[in-house]
């Protein structure tokens, strides 16, 4: 199931790019060739930076390339380093959910509710943020399994190896 989410997301992460790069050169066109600027592509920009930026968080935690400090865990080995990963995977676990699923979940309702709308595209803004939330449900999942998985895959790894 994970390669699977891997796979969809990542292929979600490189159509919104295309799609960036097509907005932003649409804009870029529209500026300084026709001499018309676009209303709405500084918008949409903006909007597809928060999806590819939120989603690329997720991503990058199920591939393990999150930003990180690792003076500590290259010192450690075996079952210190395993305990400390845990620790790591938890406390972002506990992030995810409380900031990102619970509190991006309430805005979305709130600026759903509150039919906030994007000054230029008139869209819901709670169609923007829902992204926060859908991040977060990712990022739980890539650290439950790392934190469940870990030790499993490190003993295949071993096993694989000889």
């Amino acid at each position: 199931m994970r390669k699977r989410i891997d796979h969809v997301l990542s292929g979600m992460l490189i159509f919104l790019m295309g799609l960036m790069v097509i907005n932003v050169l649409w804009q870029v066109a529209s500026r300084y060739i026709a001499r018309n600027p676009s209303v709405f592509t500084d918008e949409l920009a903006g909007y597809f930076l928060i999806w590819v930026g939120l989603l690329g968080a997720a991503y990058a935690t199920g591939k393990g390339l999150h930003l990180a400090i690792d003076i500590l865990p290259r010192k450690l080995e075996g079952q210190k380093k395993q305990r400390l990963e845990a620790l790591i995977n938890g406390l972002a676990f506990i992030f995810a959910t409380l900031v990102m699923v619970l509190g991006g979940s309430r805005l979305v309702y709130l600026t759903l509710l509150l039919e906030q709308r994007s000054s230029a595209l008139g869209i819901p803004l709670g169609y923007v943020y829902f992204v926060v939330p859908l991040s977060g449900v990712l990022i739980c999942y890539y650290t439950a399994h790392n934190i469940l998985f870990q030790g499993k895959e490190q003993k295949e790894n071993l096993h694989g190896s000889h």
